[in-house]
């Protein structure tokens, strides 16, 4: 016992059969001997040991307990069990942000030799990162069109290990049938990690469709007021072991105070999920009927080509949607300029509505062919609808309209 301190048992909210508005709000939690309500901050690289002998057992993997943050902290530790009992997963492992997920996910399953296969419609630097970096470590990427189910099992090699997607895409709105590549996968003896950032467990449930690994930015939507960035991935305790032990040697380690603001998003995250997907299903239509606007990206939207899908895997359609201009590259960024309300900047998922420019911004460092086989077209407009009011925002992008 260390010295002028006693050790008493901790309380933790143990209850997995609630609904999710309850996880979000309570799963996690860990209440110390102070018998704080809220969630405490645990802002300490190091932790005290009793004893030389405890020491060495912690060190040793020999009895359980806090070590070193880089590894071991209560604070991201409670993140992890809270988005873990959202998603529906065993584990869950938090990193310094989404792409730092992608990588250590794929350095710790994956070696010298393997393959994946990925949607080409997936995130440009996740993109950059299977196809660039992951090819000097000898782990081959093919990319696939997200929706054709054929194109997935016949890109199938037998050292393929991983299938990669981010359902629905950036920023098209591109739907992959969950299940039905789960199937394929596991055929084959292959994981299927899901990239979830646009709909989060609020709207989407991947493990529970079959999927293996969830990924998310938990930049984005998880945070939801663009304070921090972030990476978590979700899954069986057997791979998610892996991950950890990369993370406790790579060092791509979540701080606490990040994984503390993410608590205090996954608390209010359903509801702001229901918003931002009501807000964004009244302006996606209200784009369709206005002059200028060539075409809208919206799963939520009758007229798109998996709608029947998105209803059938999703709880709702996501607060994020893209459109086309009349016009080129100048018209779209015309249309952006002209508006006041919204932030011009690549984030999204805030509460704050964002619009970007994807061809010369987020998906800028991609090759010419890369994007005209992604969709990506010089016209196209990419809106993360926040909570502001939607007569504002639709004053806002008369705007742009009007700059056409």
């Amino acid at each position: 016992m260390s010295k002028g301190f006693e050790r008493n048992e901790r309380i933790q909210f143990s209850r997995q059969d609630c609904a999710l508005d309850t996880l979000a709000v309570r799963a996690g939690q860990w209440r110390t001997d102070e018998g704080e309500h809220g969630d405490p901050i645990f802002t300490t690289s190091s932790f005290v040991f009793s004893s030389a002998r405890e020491a060495a057992a912690r060190f040793g993997g020999e009895e359980p307990g806090n070590i070193y943050s880089r590894f071991t902290n209560p604070t991201v530790r409670a993140f992890e069990q809270r988005i873990a009992a959202m998603e529906g997963g065993e584990r869950a492992v938090a990193t310094a942000s989404g792409m730092a997920a992608i990588l250590s996910l794929g350095l710790a399953l994956l070696k010298c030799g393997d393959h994946v296969v990925c949607s080409r419609s997936v995130f440009g630097s996740t993109v950059s990162l299977f196809d660039k970096y992951f090819s000097r470590a000898g782990i081959q990427t093919s990319f696939v069109d997200p929706t054709d189910l054929s194109a997935w099992k016949t890109t199938i090699r037998p050292e393929t290990r991983l299938l990669f997607l981010e359902t629905p895409s950036n920023p098209l709105a591109e739907l992959t049938d969950i299940a039905a590549v789960a199937e394929i996968a596991h055929v084959h003896n292959a994981l299927l990690v899901v990239d979830n950032c646009f709909l989060t467990p609020a709207l989407q449930r991947p493990l529970a469709l079959g999927a293996d690994v969830v990924m998310h930015s938990a930049t984005k939507y998880l945070d939801g007021q663009g304070r921090c960035v972030g990476g978590v991935l979700v899954g069986r305790d057997k791979e998610m072991e892996e991950v950890f032990g990369f993370i406790r040697t790579g060092g791509s380690c979540m701080s606490p105070f990040n994984a503390w603001v993410f608590m205090k998003g996954l608390e209010t995250l359903p509801l702001r999920m229901r918003a931002h997907s009501e807000s964004a299903l009244t302006l996606a239509h209200w784009l369709q009927q206005q002059p200028g606007i060539r075409k809208v990206y919206y799963s939520g939207l009758p007229d798109h080509p998996q709608h029947a899908l998105a209803c059938r895997q999703q709880q709702g359609f996501g607060g994020v949607l893209a459109f086309e201009v009349d016009g080129d590259r100048d018209a779209a960024w015309r249309f952006i300029d002209a508006t006041e309300v919204v932030s011009i900047t690549g984030n999204l998922g805030d509460v704050k509505t964002t619009i970007t420019h994807p061809d010369t911004t987020t998906h800028g460092r991609m090759t010419a062919a890369e994007k005209a086989q992604a969709g990506i077209r010089d016209n196209l407009i990419r809106l993360s609808v926040g909570l502001e009011s939607v007569k504002d925002l639709q004053d806002d992008l008369r705007r742009g309209l009007a700059a056409l």
